[in-house]
Formats: C-alpha cells, sequence, structure tokens
C-alpha cells in the first residue's frame, strides 16, 4: 500500500461525541464532593486534592473538547470488525522507496495520542532530516477495549488481542509481513504476536523487556512475586526497591484483585476516573522530569475525556484478570520464545529496574536479567530523558532506535 487507503472492510472514522454525553460530564464534574484531606501536602497518602480539584474545575469550565477532537483526528482513521471485537486505528503511509508496514502498540492507560509524537517521524523521516530509505507505514491501533475500540468483549487480554491484530495487518490490510512495536500492555501483545506468528513478523521493537505468560504464578497480584528486599541491599537499592513497589504495585494489586470493584466508581465519577488516572502518569513519568511541563491539562483531560465518553475504562483494566483466567499457553517449544530479531528503548526515568543510573547499566540490566532469554535481541540502547511513557516522553529516542533496529533487518 502506498497511500492511505485500507481493506475493504475498514471504514473511515472520525471522533465525534454526541453534545449529550459532554454535557452530561460537565454537569457531573460540577457536582463533584471533594475529599477532605488533611496532612497530605507530600502526597504521602495518594493524589492530593489539592492537586486534583483545580484540574477537575478546569475540566468542567475551561477544557475545549471539540478541540481535542480535532487535534485527535488530525491523522487518518478508521474502524473495523474482527471476530466482533471494534478495532479502530490510525493508518499513515510510509514516504519512501519502500516502506515497512509497522504496527504501533501503546500501554495501560495510554492509548491513541501518547503515540501520536513517532508517527510522523517514521513515516517520513526526510522531513525530519532522516534517510527516506527508513520509512514506515504506520498503523496505531487503540487496543480493543480501550476508548475508541469498544465496546468489547470480557474475556479480552494481551494475547488474544495478538490474534486479533494479526489479522487487521495480514487480512484486512493485506500486509505479508510487519513489524510491531509495543511498551508496557502493548509489549506483552508485541510478544504474543513474535511467539505465535513468527512467520509474519519482520521484527519486533520494544519500549519495556516484558515476556509471554507474565501474571502467571501464585502471586499473580504482586509485582514482586513475593520476593523480600534482599537483606544486602545497600541504602540506595533498597530506596530504589521501595520507589518500584510505591510507584507500581498497587495498580496492579487493584486491578488484578477488584478491578471491578473500582470501575463501579471509575465509570460514575469523572473526579474519581481522573484521579485514578493521574496518579498512574503522574507517578510513572520521568522521576528526573517536570511532570507539569511534559504533560499539559489539555492533555491530560484529552485522555480522560476519551476514557470517560467511550465508557472503557473497566474494559481497559480487565486485561489484567484476563491475563490470569485465560492463560497464555505457548504453541512451540523453540527458543528463543519469542523469535522474530528485536530492538529495545530504555528510559532511565522509569523507576525500573532498581538499582541502574547510567545507560550502560540498564543495556547490563537486561542482558544479564530474567528476560533475556526470552526475547532474540539485535540491539539494545538506553537514553537518560524520559519515564514509563516511551512513545510520548522521548519519542525521538525510539524513532531513532526503531529506524536503527530495522535497518538491520531491511
Amino acid at each position: 500500500m502506498t497511500d492511505n487507503s485500507v481493506g475493504r472492510s475498514a471504514a473511515p472514522f472520525t471522533i465525534d461525541v454526541a453534545q449529550d454525553v459532554l454535557d452530561d460530564l460537565k454537569a457531573r464534574l460540577k457536582a463533584t464532593r471533594f475529599a477532605e484531606d488533611l496532612d497530605n501536602e507530600d502526597e504521602y497518602y495518594g493524589l492530593s486534592t489539592a492537586y486534583l480539584k483545580p484540574l477537575v474545575e478546569y475540566w468542567a469550565d475551561g477544557f475545549d473538547w471539540r478541540a481535542a477532537e480535532k487535534r485527535l483526528n488530525s491523522y487518518p482513521q478508521f474502524k473495523v470488525e474482527i471476530n466482533g471485537i471494534p478495532v479502530h486505528f490510525i493508518r499513515k503511509a510510509g514516504k519512501g522507496p519502500n516502506p515497512t508496514p509497522l504496527l504501533v502498540l501503546h500501554g495501560w492507560p495510554w492509548p491513541g495520542e501518547f503515540s501520536y509524537p513517532v508517527i510522523d517521524p517514521l513515516t517520513d523521516p526526510a522531513a525530519f532530516g532522516g534517510d527516506p530509505a527508513d520509512s514506515f507505514d504506520v498503523i496505531v491501533p487503540t487496543l480493543p477495549g480501550f476508548t475508541w475500540s469498544t465496546p468489547a468483549g470480557g474475556d479480552l487480554n494481551y494475547w488474544k488481542i495478538a490474534d486479533i491484530l494479526n489479522t487487521l495487518m495480514t487480512e484486512v490490510l493485506g500486509y505479508g509481513k510487519y513489524g510491531s512495536v509495543g511498551s508496557d500492555y502493548g509489549a506483552l501483545v508485541n510478544s504474543a504476536l513474535g511467539h505465535k506468528y513468527a512467520e509474519n513478523i519482520i521484527g519486533l521493537h520494544y519500549g519495556h523487556d516484558l515476556p509471554p505468560g507474565m501474571f502467571q504464578h501464585d502471586r499473580f497480584w504482586d509485582l514482586t512475586g513475593g520476593a523480600p528486599i534482599p537483606g544486602d541491599a545497600s541504602p540506595e537499592l533498597r530506596e530504589d526497591i521501595l520507589k518500584m513497589h510505591s510507584t507500581y504495585a498497587s495498580h496492579v494489586a487493584v486491578h488484578m484483585l477488584d478491578g471491578q470493584t473500582l470501575t463501579h466508581g471509575l465509570n460514575d465519577s469523572p473526579a474519581a476516573l481522573l484521579a485514578w488516572l493521574v496518579q498512574r502518569w503522574k507517578k510513572w513519568s520521568d522521576k528526573n522530569g517536570d511532570f507539569e511541563r511534559a504533560f499539559s491539562r489539555d492533555f491530560i483531560l484529552t485522555q480522560a475525556t476519551a476514557f470517560w465518553v467511550t465508557q472503557s475504562i473497566g474494559s481497559s483494566i480487565r486485561m489484567y484478570r484476563n491475563a490470569v483466567r485465560y492463560p497464555w499457553v505457548p504453541v512451540h517449544d523453540r527458543q528463543p520464545m519469542v523469535e522474530p530479531p528485536a530492538g529495545f528503548t530504555f528510559l532511565l526515568g522509569d523507576v525500573y529496574p532498581p538499582g541502574v543510573r547510567t545507560p550502560e547499566e540498564r543495556i547490563t540490566a537486561f542482558e544479564h536479567g530474567p528476560t533475556r532469554g526470552f526475547f532474540n535481541p539485535v540491539y539494545v540502547n538506553a537514553h537518560h530523558k524520559g519515564g514509563h511513557f516511551v512513545h510520548y516522553e522521548n519519542p525521538a529516542a525510539l524513532v531513532g532506535d526503531v529506524r536503527e533496529t530495522f535497518r538491520r533487518l531491511r
């Protein structure tokens, strides 16, 4: 494909939220009953009322969703149903002699616009000082169960999504072979694709080294697996490990053990939804950066509104427990388990893994770590700037590393 056309079964799509849905949102925001929040100026107990209240007030009386819609609709969008599941995606054709088809897969809770900064540099490298030979046809799906890819079934998880997206690429869009970039939950989809559909995969690129089978152990809700902090850990390492736990442990535990209980509140109260999302974005972003500078109010509220108007927070959360209820099962015993050649981009502003301070240490931690054997690495790089949201916080690093990975595979 050399233009932005798609398979005959996919239809053009434009985000256009009904005004009565927006009016209802505004009324709910104005009726928010804010919690008392004594002695929480340092947010020791979680996101503070002092931080949340101005955001809610701006969401009700300052935020312009129609301007956000215009921005979200700036790329060609489509929607198709695959096996009864709606799949929304952006597709932008590459400008170059032989663009490589490339999926770009987001994580939780960061669909859509979090990946927008990588689209143009990947499709048109010459416009950004690069080589046209490095161009890609970029396909950015909204993972089924998230925002515009809803309503979806209640049994979705990463390996079922991999089946759907392979169908999107090979049958709907007609690509014989393709590459895929994935981070966070999208990295799990990446791994499932690379394991089951290796014959269709040119190469993979990861923002996080997540192998298939994650969460399939007795303490599936516990990121530590029950392992205590080593008794001989230095004070610095101990502090790093505790920071990692305080950053990531709560959402995994709650999503795994009480996802639907949480959903009732988040689906009914936009203030509750915003608080849950902002705490993730705030804590997972670059630990060495300035959150307010990187994440504007309008950007934050665009993403929160997308979750609200589609009532998709519950189905996105359900992905966690469904990795346990519907466990991934290998389809072969070849090694490595994820066979396609793979590249990796690691950002040091993430709190994982604990104990690393330099790019060299991050690369070494991967090369000698527990996940290395699952993959077939051909390129590994690490960068100072950025936290967990790789596509959004350091798009230049990701784009450069993706180009380097696929240069080795063309």
